[in-house]
């Protein structure tokens, strides 16, 4: 059982990805219909809200954004933790 110091935060508020979807014009949708692996809507949302995703579905995002955008982003120019 975790103590209070421990605690895991899992809701790390909006994130870069989403002002980069923004500034580019890209949906939701665009990105998960274009995404070169599976990804899902519910999983890009939760990459924009700033739920904690595990190492393997951010590198996902990432593959999805820099196809999307014909870019080269890194998973840390998207997401402000690791």
């Amino acid at each position: 059982m975790l103590n209070e110091s421990e605690v895991i935060e899992r809701d790390l508020g909006e994130q870069p990805l989403t002002a980069i979807l923004s500034a580019e014009g890209i949906s939701h949708h665009q990105l998960v219909a274009g995404s070169p692996e599976p990804i899902t809507h519910k999983m890009v949302t939760r990459a924009c809200k700033g739920r904690r995703l595990t190492g393997h579905s951010q590198r996902k995002i990432q593959a999805a954004v820099n196809k999307v955008t014909k870019k080269t982003f890194r998973v840390s120019d998207l997401f402000n933790y690791r």
